[in-house]
């Protein structure tokens, strides 16, 4: 073999210069560090869902959009594990629109090709609004349609019989419209399972293996999740055909400086007492998701909360879908502030046992002795949960925009169900705090008109969700409350709570209901033409009305405060931010109401100088 001669036709020394001063190392680095520059547009989209992107002000497309779109396209299934508010929805719905136009230049005859399966209604209703703003540039060429809401089947067939190319649903909505033969899956060529490790823990497995035997061999299977599960093995067997996992654990140093995570142990009457002082006082400022144990949980501490004026609102299961919906987007519209959820799936599914007590709760259904009797054969009074949706779920997949905080008033049981609440906040790159309060064992039922079961355990789930964290290197630290300085309130707190009755919690619950069928939407023309009485339809109005009234509970007298002001209520709590005198005065300045009465003999406030007499 020749050598070869350099410039001045002598024979080089190094045979192959090149590969040695490039070797493979240097040549992948800019190829990773291109990947992470990647626009939408490079990666193969269709150029109306990337000018759909923009209109939305997506700059670059996250780690979970940039690995999981570009092997979606390519056909390859897809089984994602990303953590909440990374882009999982963008990261199946734009490739999903993308292949159906793809096919609609060729072939432009009507099928349903895609079939996206959400565990909640909430979530449903998200995804759906998700893909309307995706395909505004190319909405006569996609159509989709929404199985959750609660229609008749006649009207249900009547919105399928236009042959949606995208179909969003609950596994049990999908698999009983497909039985009644007003869901086509004959051609379906993209199948999508959202959250899909709580599509089994919902109790959708049967519904799920109803529609495998439906759907065609050989469709493109992508499944979303947060956590991998056994779940997610089943699912796996079931539909997927060798799939690309894609396990991201994103780097979320920076992130996680943006979360402040804080507990407080207490017993449970000083639990409702730091809540009124929190939200009183506003020492946690922008909009909260407080979580509680149950509906009635919920349902009392929002009375409790309407004692001392404070505005919150209710979410739960009891509620109609329709309501649900419209209270979130109204929240993230900022009309309110505070809503308290109880999320009960959270609480049956979320600890590590689920598996086994989701099948002892199957297994005693229609049996002697489960838990719809006694001891002694004699059964119980029917419960109000049967009136409660299924496919109801807040802690998981429901995006709430710029929530500033995180309350869990009552701990979750397990340390999984903690890390999807606090997952709410601290989303794209925007700051947030988690704050939980937690039962000591020895404090547990010592308050017996507020003490609950789940509580018991609480220091057990606390060291669970420390050696959680942990591993994720983040930290939970003592949110410091001055005992001292709250005891000149308890007196106010303790007759809140006293007027808060049994009676008054449940003819709450009632009102609530019934308004909500009242807000219909046959009088949504009554109020386009009458904006004024939309007053009538917020949702965080008072619901106690029929109990004991105490309007000296709405006003805290300074003389309750301690001299230091609002801060000497708690000590070396960092993120939590409070209100600074200088921003009053300013905003006084700028003719905002400092909320002080005025003072007789002031210049400026005293009717009495300013009154002047007409003469005849």
């Amino acid at each position: 073999m020749k050598r070869k001669l350099d410039k001045n036709d002598e024979p080089s020394s190094t045979p192959k210069p090149e590969k040695e001063s490039n070797p493979p190392a240097a040549k992948e680095e800019p190829k990773e560090q291109l990947k992470e520059d990647l626009s939408f547009a490079e990666l193969g989209l269709d150029p109306r869902l990337v000018q759909a992107i923009a209109k939305q002000n997506f700059e670059k497309p996250t780690l979970v959009q940039r690995k999981a779109i570009p092997l979606a396209l390519q056909g390859q299934d897809v089984l994602c594990k990303a953590k909440t508010g990374s882009g999982k929805t963008a990261a199946y719905v734009l490739p999903l629109l993308s292949g159906i136009l793809k096919r609609k230049a060729t072939d432009s005859s009507p099928f349903t090709a895609g079939l996206i399966l959400v565990p909640t209604r909430e979530l449903a209703d998200q995804v759906f609004k998700a893909i309307e703003e995706f395909s505004a540039f190319c909405a006569k060429d996609i159509q989709t349609a929404k199985l959750t809401d609660n229609v008749s089947d006649a009207v249900q067939r009547s919105l399928l019989s236009n042959v949606p190319d995208v179909v969003v649903s609950t596994p049990a909505r999908a698999w009983h419209s497909a039985n009644a033969s007003g869901l086509s899956l004959d051609k379906l060529q993209y199948l999508v399972l959202d959250e899909a490790d709580l599509v089994l823990s919902y109790g959708y497995d049967e519904d799920m293996e109803n529609i495998s035997r439906t759907v065609p061999k050989g469709v493109q299977t992508i499944m979303m999740s947060a956590t991998l599960s056994s779940e997610l093995d089943t699912l796996k067997g079931i539909f997927c055909r060798n799939p690309k996992l894609l396990d991201l654990n994103e780097d979320v140093g920076a992130e996680d400086e943006k979360l402040s995570q804080f507990y407080v142990k207490c017993g449970e009457e000083d639990k409702w007492l730091m809540g009124y002082l929190i939200f009183k006082l506003q020492l946690i400022k922008g909009k909260s998701l407080i979580f509680v144990s149950d509906i009635d949980r919920s349902y009392r501490l929002k009375l409790f909360f309407e004692q001392f004026g404070i505005r919150s609102c209710i979410l739960n299961s009891e509620l109609p879908i329709n309501t649900r919906i419209k209270v979130i987007e109204e929240f993230n519209k900022g009309i309110y502030d505070i809503i308290i959820a109880s999320d009960e799936k959270s609480e049956i599914f979320g600890d590590e046992g689920a598996e086994e007590d989701a099948k002892k709760a199957k297994d005693s259904k229609g049996k002697k002795g489960g838990p719809d009797e006694k001891e002694g054969g004699q059964p119980k009074k029917k419960r109000r949960t049967q009136k409660q949706d299924n496919e109801y779920g807040v802690s998981r997949g429901i995006d709430f925009r710029n929530l500033a905080a995180v309350v869990n008033f009552d701990l979750p049981t397990s340390a999984t169900s903690y890390q999807h609440r606090i997952g709410r906040t601290a989303r794209a790159g925007r700051t947030g705090m988690a704050l939980s309060f937690v039962i000591p064992k020895d404090q547990h039922g010592k308050h017996k008109p507020t003490s609950i079961k789940s509580t018991e355990n609480d220091e057990k789930v606390l060291a669970k969700i420390i050696r959680q964290q942990g591993k994720q290197k983040r930290t939970i630290e003592p949110y410091n409350f001055s005992k001292k300085e709250m005891e000149a309130f308890r007196y106010r707190m303790n007759d809140a709570l006293r007027a808060v009755t049994t009676v008054a919690i449940r003819e709450a619950r009632t009102k609530e209901l019934r308004q909500e069928l009242l807000r219909s939407e046959t009088l949504k023309r009554y109020f386009e033409e009458n904006p004024a009485e939309l007053s009538h339809l917020r949702h965080d109005g008072d619901l106690g009305r029929t109990m004991r009234q105490q309007a000296h509970l709405k006003h805290v007298p300074d003389y309750l405060l301690p001299k230091e002001g609002k801060n000497a209520l708690t000590k070396d709590v960092g993120f939590v931010p409070f209100k600074k005198d200088d921003q009053k005065k300013r905003g006084h300045k700028r003719g905002k109401p400092s909320g002080r009465s005025f003072k007789v003999g002031g210049r400026k406030r005293d009717p009495l100088k300013t009154f002047k007499v007409r003469r005849k």
